[in-house]
């Protein structure tokens, strides 16, 4: 019983340097597929998405399951957005903690596009927009939604303004509630 136990043991210890010498180099932390999905991301995108159907199809109840845990989480996250947000901080933090210079590369990326979007605001307006319509084409319940919900948050700043953030060009940034 021991003998197995040592050889459990053994390959547990092993397993991560296996691991460590199937990388290589040029690959990144996250090996070659993740490299591959930054240089197309949208091929990735649509390679996940027929994997999700083709398992859903082999494993329905699988897949109900799954869909359930995800709608349970977003009542809680839309019950406790503070909650949420805390926690996806958390793993923020965790993950640039883990591997700073890829969260160096996400800081910089997103400063770059919040510069391109000061530059040129009317561009980001009508590229969210080309995003927004393609959503809309592929998930109109969804778009029902977030329109219902924009609707509902521009009635409370017309309530409340003081809750919202300015609009307009040179208006100041506030966090959003």
């Amino acid at each position: 019983m021991s003998m197995r136990l040592m050889l459990l043991v053994g390959a547990m210890v092993a397993m991560p340097a296996f691991a460590a010498d199937g990388a290589k180099a040029g690959e990144g932390p996250h090996g070659p597929r993740h490299e591959a999905c930054k240089a197309d991301p949208a091929k990735c995108q649509q390679e996940r998405k027929a994997h999700r159907e083709k398992m859903c199809a082999e494993n329905p109840e699988r897949c109900k399951e799954m869909k359930a845990r995800a709608e349970e989480r977003h009542a809680q996250c839309k019950a406790d957005p503070t909650k949420c947000q805390q926690e996806r901080k958390a793993q923020r933090d965790k993950m640039c903690e883990q591997n700073p210079e890829r969260c160096k590369e996400m800081k910089a990326k997103a400063d770059e596009r919040r510069a391109q979007c000061q530059a040129d605001p009317a561009k980001c307006r009508q590229e969210r927009q080309v995003q927004r319509d393609k959503m809309c084409a592929e998930n109109p319940q969804r778009c029902k939604e977030m329109k219902a919900k924009g609707e509902e948050r521009r009635a409370q700043c017309q309530a409340d303004p003081s809750k919202c953030r300015p609009q307009g060009p040179g208006a100041p940034a506030q966090p959003r509630t």
